[in-house]
């Protein structure tokens, strides 16, 4: 918690809370449905949580934003994000049932009112976005394809609307074909040895009526 407060120090008493609470939500729910690997658990708010929070310092979300966050897992990166944006709406989906009932639950738990976690493929997803959010789940061509028809037309932030990867090593292959990807180096904020190769790719993506 302590990393949490080194690096995202202005949080109200309730974000303070919610943060807190995330360590037993989680060590709770990984004893029933494991979402987390074992090795991880321990180093969760480095690992999962900090990680999540490094797409804050690429962008600050304004009010209203609507945020899609695709093969969330156990809600990463959307529900720390949640938690730090709370006036911002977010969509987190995965294929696979267990997870999003332990999302589901932590929302709960933590009294998330602006989360909304579903069953279901990203290419089945109604609606548009400002941005789409996730963790390395695929290639970056594929989670291209899964979600080029889903962004808003008009952008509120100096970041243009598309995706926002949180992904590791050298990607210099995988986006190769996109010359408007920009990667922000997740060592320039944290200094845990474990960002050292992490990274935020943002990828404007243009609205697709």
């Amino acid at each position: 918690m302590d990393e949490i407060l080194k690096y995202f120090p202005n949080l109200t008493d309730i974000q303070k809370e919610q943060f807190e609470k995330l360590d037993f939500l989680y060590h709770d729910w990984n004893e029933k449905i494991n979402v987390i690997s074992r090795k991880d658990i321990d180093a969760l708010y480095t690992k999962h949580i900090l990680h999540s929070l490094g797409i804050a310092k690429i962008i600050n979300f304004e009010p209203g934003t609507y945020v899609l966050d695709v093969g969330t897992g156990g809600g990463f990166p959307g529900i720390p994000l949640a938690i730090l944006f709370p006036e911002t709406r977010f969509y987190l989906i995965d294929i696979i049932a267990k997870k999003i009932k332990v999302v589901q639950a932590v929302a709960e738990g933590l009294e998330l009112k602006n989360v909304k976690a579903e069953q279901m493929r990203a290419e089945n997803v109604k609606g548009d976005f400002d941005f789409i959010v996730s963790r390395a789940v695929t290639n970056m061509p594929d989670f291209v394809s899964w979600v080029k028809t889903k962004i808003k037309k008009n952008n509120k932030h100096e970041l243009k609307n598309g995706i926002l990867y949180l992904k590791g090593g050298d990607l210099t292959e995988e986006l190769k074909d996109f010359p408007k990807a920009s990667e922000y180096n997740l060592a320039d904020f944290f200094e845990d040895e474990f960002f050292e190769t992490k990274k935020v790719v943002h990828l404007p993506l243009k609205f697709q009526s």
